[in-house]
């Protein structure tokens, strides 16, 4: 008997999206409805593939929803999957644990919830599947979490749904901390995880999988997002295959400006860069972080010029479709070993070893640090970090002032 099952995590419905509605409303909005439809487009898919059953291994939401229409969301959605006799499993995670839910939902007959306090099981006799699960009570879930889970059920399909980070080696907190060599001792056929934004298949033997977030939700989490379907044949595993189900793409690019000769030459390669990675998005709403790197005589022009290189590079985004953002332009580029400053033909002066001079004088020091501590005071507590007046944060911001000014001393000598 062949059949396939679709497994997903961390669907974050209701998630907000890091900074676009401060930049742009109308692209936020896109952005905004893209976990929905994404969560749509999952049960589109589930259907459409006739899997026997869905997986959702934890994060649904993003914590308590601020009104019922979130919950109402998914449960009419899953309704769907109810009319055409698919089963789906659910464990909660820790942003859907217990402790933070307030509200219970009424999910249709289909859906069946793993209880919190212990590990249990469900089981699907025509494909003889037994799945195994245990949700999330609060935020923080002891170390014996996993140990909890039942032993295989021997002459069927086990599967092991688990909320976890492993051993906390993937740039996440080790929620529900366990180890492959640990799930390899429980038998299963296989480990259907969540809680890692990164699709990552961990072990093919047993086969332990991380399907990634349904949706990208900020620059952080770039390229292609969904889930992924599962194949089995008299019994065993045989395919495991990524589907692309996220409706809107974040995308971070750096580009080399160190050939460029002027600042035409730039914007072209940032356009090019634009174009290629919109149409990778086949359609979808683009957020695009662009990096600028390299050695070149153009970075401190590039530094005075920096708002009006975003502004630049928004204009050709929006050329290419109207919901082609441009999140931010960063610059990395370096200024050459040698530089100096020609104010006229009789005389040269050195202004960056000025600036060096002045920056390192204690009075000028201190003024600084006077300066950025009630610009600090007058900012959102949550903001003040980003101006942390630490002798390398202010040797930072001191050259950047200093590129800033040669850059504006050098569009002025222009003819």
């Amino acid at each position: 008997m062949r059949f396939t099952f679709i497994h997903a995590a961390d669907l974050h419905i209701g998630s907000p999206l890091a900074g676009l509605g401060l930049k742009d409303e109308a692209v936020a909005a896109r952005f905004a409805a893209a976990s929905r439809r994404a969560f749509e487009a999952l049960i589109e898919e589930t259907i459409a593939s006739k899997a026997a059953f869905l997986l959702i291994a934890g994060d649904i939401f993003d914590g308590d929803w601020k009104d019922v229409t979130t919950g109402l969301f998914f449960t009419r959605v899953l309704g769907r999957l109810a009319r055409e006799g698919i089963t789906t499993f659910i464990v909660k995670g820790n942003h859907d644990a217990e402790s933070l839910m307030s509200r219970e939902l009424p999910y249709p007959e289909n859906v069946r919830i793993f209880d919190a306090d212990a590990a249990n099981s469900f089981s699907l006799d025509a494909q003889r599947v037994v799945v195994h699960g245990r949700s999330f009570a609060s935020r923080k879930v002891s170390n014996d979490f996993v140990a909890s889970y039942p032993a295989r059920r021997e002459g069927w399909l086990n599967i092991g749904l688990l909320h976890t980070a492993l051993d906390g080696t993937r740039g996440h907190e080790s929620y529900a901390p366990c180890s492959v060599e640990s799930l390899r001792l429980f038998g299963y056929d296989y480990w259907a995880l969540g809680h890692i934004h990164a699709g990552e298949i961990v072990s093919r033997d047993p086969w332990i999988v991380y399907p990634g977030n349904l949706q990208g939700r900020s620059v952080r989490e770039t390229g292609p997002k969904g889930a992924v379907r599962v194949s089995v044949e008299d019994g065993r595993i045989c395919e495991v295959v990524p589907i692309v189900l996220d409706r809107a793409r974040w995308a971070h690019e750096t580009i080399d400006v160190t050939a460029c000769i002027d600042e035409a030459d730039v914007m072209t390669r940032i356009e090019a860069q634009i174009g290629q990675i919109q149409s990778e998005a086949s359609g979808r709403p683009l957020a695009l972080r662009i990096t600028l790197m390299g050695t070149t005589d153009l970075h401190t022009r590039l530094v005075a010029r920096s708002e009006d290189i975003v502004a630049d590079a928004r204009a050709i985004g929006f050329r290419f479709a109207d919901d082609c953002w441009i999140e931010q332009v960063t610059l990395a580029t370096e200024v050459p070993p040698k530089r100096s400053i020609v104010t006229t033909q009789e005389d040269i002066l050195d202004i960056e070893a000025l600036l060096e001079a002045a920056a390192s004088e204690p009075e000028f020091q201190v003024v600084l640090k006077e300066l950025m501590g009630a610009i600090g005071e007058k900012m959102p507590r949550d903001l003040r970090a980003a101006l942390a007046a630490d002798d390398a944060a202010l040797a930072r911001l001191v050259r950047r002032a200093g590129d800033h000014l040669l850059g504006a001393l050098a569009t002025e000598q222009e003819p």
